[in-house]
């Protein structure tokens, strides 16, 4: 779970996007879904609208919550101002398009149109998401956070372990259901100690949290 969207994200939009030219450059991201079997059409268009999405935040429902224990303070040493909305007691609990509906719903194609069992996404996303709550930590006034690689490489290595030719795929799926239900789901019960304003599942950028986990597995499988 991530703050909300605010011109800070604004920012990492922009450096999301120039990340994503130069490793078009490269070729990373036709190597990457040409794996799960998607033309470069197909491709261009699950990024560009995971991208876009990443900035829409639908709120689910609302929860009482503690005022946070120490001020935020503005990444840079205070050189980036953004304005961060007033505490009001609650925290609205959302769920981010481009960074959790998008590839939850791409999860689901990938699984219908692959010869991949309950057999090996079970466990694969139970190990991602065991190491996804472990790792993940509740950042006062914020959400959730965890450190950006862990999830990938541990998805990329139990799909090794467990999918063969389907390995992709499967690390795809572990990867997002892992670090939705470890890192999001399962720390619900620490959103209201946090303060934060509001609570979005798989926001704050599509470059980070679920949807980095997908395509970084996917690479590495």
């Amino acid at each position: 779970m991530r703050a909300p969207f605010h011109p800070a994200y604004f920012l990492a939009f922009l450096f999301a996007l120039g990340v994503l030219m130069a490793v078009a450059q490269f070729g990373l991201v036709t190597l990457t879904f040409q794996k799960l079997g998607l033309s470069d059409r197909s491709a261009f268009l699950l990024l560009t609208s995971s991208l876009f999405g990443s900035a829409i935040n639908l709120p689910l429902f609302t929860v009482r919550s503690e005022a946070p224990p120490l001020p935020f303070r503005p990444p840079l040493g205070g050189l980036l101002q953004v304005a961060q909305p007033a505490f009001t007691g609650k925290t609205i609990i959302a769920v981010n398009v481009g960074g959790c509906l998008i590839p939850l719903c791409f999860s689901l194609y990938l699984f219908l149109h692959n010869p991949i069992g309950l057999v090996q996404v079970v466990p694969a996303t139970a190990a991602v998401a065991a190491i996804s709550y472990h790792m993940s930590r509740p950042i006062p006034g914020l959400g959730v956070g965890m450190p950006l690689f862990v999830a990938p490489v541990t998805a990329a290595i139990v799909a090794i372990l467990l999918g063969g030719e389907q390995s992709p795929a499967l690390a795809y799926i572990a990867g997002s259901l892992g670090v939705l239900i470890g890192a999001d789901l399962m720390h619900l019960r620490d959103i209201p100690r946090l303060g934060a304003p509001i609570a979005s599942m798989g926001g704050a950028g599509t470059f980070d949290g679920i949807f980095i986990t997908g395509f970084v597995a996917v690479l590495l499988s």
